[in-house]
């Protein structure tokens, strides 16, 4: 009814705002030609990885402590990506892929790619995907400065929210380097355009169609509910970090090997410092580049390489963008007088034991990169179900896996693989791990309540 009463209004309205004088009509410039040239280079990303041992045990009281393929099931995951090379370089957060058994990239037009982790960073939630297969020149675009934007510049997000792909969302950028404590290296872009569960890798563009910066993190209200509050990593940050995980997989970082803390204002007079900002040195390691070059406790850095350092973060950011081995210079004051002291930066551990990326995963030939998981059949579910008494169960199909593409679905009995019988997961499990990658598997399975059987060739990744 309340249209019908907009509409009557309406209509009795239009004499008298005819009579008032015509206001002048701004024409609001639109964003889609923006969009048209950019949305081709976003993509979608579906991932399974290892249940967690919560999933896990809810699982098992799914299936009533059944035995099952002796490894946790895989669970489905997806976020968003975009192309940054021709050549099939993606950009994803770190925790979109971390863990990842299978990893699938879709594009807007359709095609879809098998990807594999090149690196990935887990201090600035950073991941470089390749996608494998034979393609033409994809769609891309490029890095722009995130360093330039300001607050209230126009900023559009497009990603793939809980799993609606291409979603596009436009706002402006709300506040610059905001730490929510995601890493020490936080430096995030604050933006109010909408960011939701599976924009997490997805691009944040300025109006020149640059990426200045990749969707992370949302805060969440009471109950979980949105706020209209999101963080980028900011582009000048991706920059930093995307040749060495292109070159070697991870991220080599210099490395002072000092405790530092913020210089509150008590602290700032107590130590007569000329601002109220900088590093106070708390600690000083031993044998640490930091000792060699002369730092002490009580220092207050103010500066590194003429860079203002305005945070106990700030120190730690710059230096971990610097190439280890590297010398700098640190601007410092001690005990009420300015000083400068020259460091060679170290290498800094791998506290996150990140390693070699390439040893990360499931081997090549691991049966659950088909994205299956399967268990002997029960007597008591062959009896209740008509599946045959020996092969072996799907209990789980990952989402976008070569397995779900293929058509397999939960409650199969798979129980012929290359016209050979499977008596067991395990038989199953031994010969999927002997056949080489590009061979094709063909399976010959049974449905619960059928007499029929069916056959499904899929490739092995």
């Amino acid at each position: 009814m309340r249209p019908l009463l907009l509409s009557v209004f309406l209509t009795f309205a239009v004499p008298v705002l005819a009579q008032q004088p015509t206001a002048q009509v701004v024409s609001v410039p639109s964003l889609a030609p923006l969009i048209d040239s950019v949305k081709g280079a976003v993509v979608n990303i579906d991932v399974a990885r290892r249940a967690t041992a919560e999933q896990q045990e809810m699982m098992e009281r799914y299936f009533k402590n059944r035995r099952g393929s002796g490894e946790a099931p895989l669970s489905p995951g997806t976020g968003s990506g975009f192309v940054i090379d021709p050549k099939g370089l993606v950009l994803t957060n770190n925790h979109v892929v971390d863990g990842a058994v299978t990893l699938k990239v879709r594009l807007d037009d359709g095609r879809s790619f098998e990807g594999e982790v090149v690196g990935r960073d887990p201090l600035t939630d950073v991941a470089l995907v390749r996608l494998k297969g034979r393609f033409d020149a994809l769609p891309s675009v490029k890095l722009g400065d995130s360093n330039s934007m300001k607050v209230g510049d126009w900023v559009v997000a497009i990603g793939n929210p809980f799993g609606l792909a291409q979603s596009v969302s436009a706002g402006i950028i709300s506040a610059l380097d905001r730490q929510i404590g995601a890493s020490r290296y936080d430096q995030f872009l604050q933006t109010d355009a909408a960011i939701n569960p599976g924009n997490s890798g997805g691009p944040l563009f300025n109006l020149r169609g640059e990426v200045i910066g990749m969707n992370t993190a949302i805060i969440n209200g009471q109950n979980g509910a949105g706020t209209g509050i999101g963080f980028a990593v900011p582009s000048s940050l991706i920059k930093a970090v995307v040749p060495q995980l292109e070159k070697n997989g991870a991220v080599t970082r210099g490395w002072l090997g000092v405790g530092i803390q913020d210089v509150s204002p008590a602290l700032s007079k107590a130590l007569s410092l000329p601002a109220r900002d900088g590093a106070l040195i708390t600690a000083v390691n031993e044998g640490s580049p930091a000792q060699k070059g002369g730092l002490k406790e009580e220092d207050v850095v103010l500066a590194i390489d003429g860079e203002r350092v305005n945070s106990s973060t700030t120190l730690t950011r710059i230096i971990a963008l610097k190439r280890p081995d590297a010398t700098v210079a640190l601007s410092v004051v001690r005990a009420g007088k300015p000083s400068e002291v020259k460091v060679k930066l170290g290498v800094r551990p791998d506290l996150e034991n990140v390693g070699d990326i390439r040893k990360a995963g499931a081997a090549p030939n691991d049966p659950h990169r088909i994205g299956l998981a399967f268990q002997d059949i029960d007597p008591r579910m062959s009896e209740a179900t008509g599946l045959p008494r020996a092969g072996a169960l799907v209990i789980e199909v990952t989402p976008g896996s070569p397995a779900d593409d293929a058509g397999f679905h939960r409650g199969m009995a798979i129980i012929e693989l290359n016209r050979k019988p499977v008596r067991s997961r395990d038989e199953l499990m031994t010969a999927l791990k002997a056949m080489a990658p590009g061979s094709v598997a063909l399976f010959r399975v049974a449905l619960p309540g059928s007499a029929g059987k069916s056959l499904i060739a899929l490739e092995v990744p």
